[in-house]
């Protein structure tokens, strides 16, 4: 179970590395939700 939540852990560790997801400058729902889904898309790829 540990070992799945540091993976989980990681993972946000590198979502919150890009500025706009950490401070979150998007007003709309949709267009924050649209952002988090292209750096998870980078980071999956990287």
């Amino acid at each position: 179970l540990y070992k799945n939540r540091n993976i989980i852990e990681r993972f946000f560790a590198r979502l919150k590395q890009f500025r706009g997801i950490a401070t979150r400058y998007d007003k709309l729902k949709s267009t924050f939700l649209a952002a988090v889904q292209l750096v998870s898309a980078i980071i999956g790829i990287n």
